[in-house]
């Protein structure tokens, strides 16, 4: 049974990438297919695998700046020819579960999401673009066109997995398909609980709008309590500009500095809606409660009172006010730490090859 991958683009190192090299682990041999392959971005294990990019590659600035090809995008998917393989195994936010394949073939999309800015998040995406207003004019025009090929290419899927049940009601909602929930690898054998806690609260990851940073930098504006940031992104400059001095900016973390960090945090603060949630589950696998926004994937992985806490309201008094009312002396630690096992890398693995040699054990 010939196996291949496919995935969006591999131009950083995100929550979706991680999936990938899970996918990689278990099946070692089999080829990546994606858009375009961002060496220096990209993650290094990338570095000696067998990746095969469209046309976008070769296309002048189609590595740096891909989204410009967007139109191009569904036209450069269709084009991978995947007739030898009998299974497809797609990681999938955007395009990647376009591939044409053989009659024959079995192919099955993690979906980390229904293309967000084709669907939930279409005004946003626009609006948040760092472009001229013409530009943004003409990436209006193409979405609707996009978004017909975007429902049309998730039929071409035989079964989908959702990422959580955020994910798999979106899918219901968007592409009119049912899907199976399998949660994201995350790799918590990492992560150890401290007996020492410090008296900071802590926020990170990439630093970009719907993360919603701006909530937690206004919050403890006001709360002027001790709160550390790691990571990176475009919102980057204008938060650090907004934050008074309780509020810590750290940039980019390396793994220990990262661990560290969770261990020894009071809290995480989890202000956005997002399709599952890593970091979450790392402060959590740390030993550590999660403040949450109280939808999306935060609902599938923070219990309310024994792991963490919600807030209601996504904005930044009522974050402000749970943070004011939270005593991290009333979670245990150790009951946190056995909770985010659950979604460790081993179980992704095993649970994975049983869908696939459930839905195709009669092509073998």
């Amino acid at each position: 049974m010939k196996i291949a991958l496919v995935h969006d683009h591999l131009a950083q190192d995100g929550g979706a990438e991680k999936v990938l090299q899970v996918f990689q682990e278990i099946f070692p041999n089999a080829p990546t297919y994606t858009l375009v392959y961002n060496r220096k971005n990209a993650n290094p294990s990338f570095r000696n695998k067998k990746i095969n990019t469209s046309f976008i590659q070769k296309m002048p600035l189609g590595v740096r700046r891909y989204q410009w090809y967007l139109p191009w995008m569904p036209t450069a998917v269709e084009k991978y020819d995947l007739t030898e393989y009998d299974v497809i195994l797609s990681s999938c936010s955007a395009f990647a579960k376009g591939v044409i394949t053989r009659p024959d073939t079995v192919h099955i999309c993690y979906c980390h999401s229904p293309t967000r800015y084709l669907w939930s998040d279409t005004y946003s995406y626009v609006n948040e673009l760092h472009y001229p207003k013409f530009v943004k004019g003409l990436i209006s025009m193409f979405l609707p066109r996009i978004r017909l090929w975007d429902q049309m290419a998730a039929q071409r899927v035989d079964k989908f997995i959702a990422n959580s049940e955020a994910v798999q009601q979106r899918i219901r909602k968007y592409y009119r398909r049912g899907s199976d929930v399998i949660y994201p690898p995350v790799n918590t054998s990492q992560f150890t609980v401290s007996k020492e806690v410090g008296d900071y609260y802590l926020i990170g990851g990439r630093i970009v709008p719907y993360k919603r940073f701006d909530l937690a930098i206004q919050a403890f504006n006001k709360l002027h309590l001790p709160l550390k940031v790691f990571g990176s992104g475009a919102e980057e400059k204008r938060l650090r500009s907004m934050a008074k001095s309780n509020i810590e900016f750290l940039g980019q973390v390396d793994d220990d500095q990262r661990r560290n960090l969770y261990r020894h945090a009071k809290a995480f603060l989890y202000p956005q809606e997002e399709d599952f949630g890593i970091t979450a589950i790392e402060a959590m696998a740390s030993g550590r409660p999660v403040i949450a926004y109280a939808k999306g994937g935060a609902l599938d992985t923070v219990i309310d009172g024994k792991t963490g806490v919600f807030f209601h309201d996504q904005n930044w008094a009522a974050l402000a006010d749970t943070v004011l009312r939270f005593n991290s002396e009333k979670f245990d630690p150790n009951e946190i730490h056995t909770h985010a096992q659950k979604y460790n890398v081993e179980n992704f693995k095993s649970q994975i090859l049983a869908y696939i040699n459930e839905h195709t054990a009669n092509n073998k």
